[in-house]
């Protein structure tokens, strides 16, 4: 653990320098595998630097596959590979894994954040954006947002609203003020692994409720209500993550009258909702229980960091708003105001519709591409559900070979076994022919023969 890289003889980032230090000192012998590494925190007191620094470098070690993490020990030099990066056979050429709208050109991105930010300077100045804002943003703020997701949900109003830098923010900041350590949370039996993460640090337990393809089956939440007395039941109703399901009318009329009748609360996860506007949220047939969370981040652009909660009454928006204040004090006023500027012209509109549109020109691309296989998908969403063949556990590892990245089943387990089953998110690809290539890749690896596989 008393290795200190030397990083003053070499260029590039810092986080760099120290992963092409640990590569030569690999190369060299001066670490072995299986060594020890010192913690992140230690490495960077001794190097002088701060501590993201050095978290990035281990991180990015870890991708090239020259350090391994250890749960409980910490991080040592990998057992199974010393060699340089530039030896790695086959790094990722594209990333299917992470859920972000696709950006085409009719949403014109670009210009309409340059023309926002003038629109905003020539109104009020961009350094009047550069202090402390009220936690939740300010009343003209909340209520822009308010009127706008009044179409969808009638009983939204500002003084119910509270404006959150990410869903994320939201569902932690929602799993404390509802539940304490060891209290129940009923999810979908495949969820959103952000829940997952928060329920973990919050020591809240998830419990999970049955589904099929159509959703989350009533019956099986009312047996759960009943045996667990949940805080909280959260789920995603419309273009569920990763099924994409989308729960019928009948299946939200039966929900809203469980969790009323369990007196419980909803927190529903609306981060698809603004794809699908066909699709009422549930917090319309039951406003009085119901957290709404719905955010920018699917639909227009992750680091937006711009969500929306609407709480059931005043009273809880304003705790909402202390617990907001507490964790990260607001969210990022520019960012804010470039959001609530586009909304009240049209833009957001506009935007979302573009994404829309090349979100379904996509799924019709996947939809020719995986003829013939069972996956699940629907016309506007960001991702399909693809169930792999059986008696075939090294597909995923074969498309990490053959440089593509996908999210297999079990990082939304939350409990019980995995489903033989990956997450393909469409709108990661950069552009529609970076998509197609991806799309071969994966019905490549689909295709491979059991008795071709790489012995190892």
């Amino acid at each position: 653990m008393d290795w200190t890289p030397t990083i003053s003889e070499l260029s590039g980032p810092r986080y760099q320098r120290i992963v092409e230090a640990m590569e030569a000192d690999i190369a060299a012998g001066r670490l072995v595998r299986g060594q020890q590494l010192p913690t992140q925190r230690a490495l960077a007191k001794a190097l002088g630097i701060d501590l993201t620094t050095v978290t990035r470098a281990y991180t990015e070690a870890r991708r090239r596959g020259i350090m391994e993490a250890r749960v409980g020990q910490g991080s040592f030099v990998s057992e199974t590979s010393a060699r340089r990066a530039v030896d790695l056979p086959h790094p990722v050429a594209i990333d299917l894994s992470m859920n972000v709208p696709p950006h085409p050109l009719e949403a014109h991105l670009d210009e309409r954040i340059i023309a926002g930010m003038e629109a905003i300077r020539s109104q009020s100045g961009l350094t009047a954006h550069l202090n402390y804002q009220p936690p939740g943003g300010s009343a003209h703020e909340r209520e822009v947002a308010a009127r706008w997701i009044r179409s969808r949900v009638p009983h939204a109003h500002a003084d119910r609203l509270v404006i959150y830098p990410g869903t994320q923010t939201v569902l932690f900041n929602l799993l404390a003020h509802l539940a304490r350590p060891g209290d129940v949370v009923l999810t979908e039996a495949l969820t959103f692994p952000g829940i997952k993460a928060a329920a973990a640090r919050l020591g809240v337990k998830l419990v999970s409720v049955a589904m099929d393809d159509g959703g989350i089956l009533p019956d099986a939440l009312a047996a759960a209500c009943r045996a667990h007395q949940p805080k909280a039941v959260y789920l995603i109703p419309t273009l569920h993550n990763p099924t994409t399901a989308t729960l019928s009318a009948a299946r939200r009329e039966a929900i809203a009258k469980i969790i009323r009748d369990a007196d419980t609360r909803l927190i529903e996860d609306d981060a698809y909702g603004l794809l699908d506007r066909s699709a009422t949220p549930i917090a319309s047939l039951i406003p009085e229980r119901t957290y709404l969370a719905t955010t920018l981040s699917k639909c227009i652009a992750p680091a937006l960091r711009v969500a929306y909660l609407l709480a059931p009454d005043n009273a809880a928006q304003q705790t909402m708003r202390s617990h907001l204040q507490a964790t990260v004090q607001m969210p990022a006023p520019l960012m804010v105001a470039l959001v609530t500027h586009w909304i009240e012209t049209g833009i957001a509109d506009r935007i979302i519709a573009a994404i829309r549109s090349e979100a379904v020109g996509r799924q019709q691309l996947a939809q020719r591409a995986l003829k013939g296989f069972q996956f699940l998908a629907k016309p506007a969403a960001h991702h399909l559900w693809l169930r792999l063949p059986e008696g075939r556990p090294d597909v995923a590892a074969h498309l990490l070979r053959n440089g593509l990245a996908v999210v297999a089943g079990d990082a939304f387990t939350v409990d019980g076994t995995a489903p033989h089953a990956a997450r393909v998110s469409l709108g990661a690809a950069r552009n529609r022919s970076e998509l197609t290539e991806a799309l071969r890749i994966l019905v490549g690896a689909l295709h491979k023969p059991v008795d071709a596989r790489q012995i190892v």
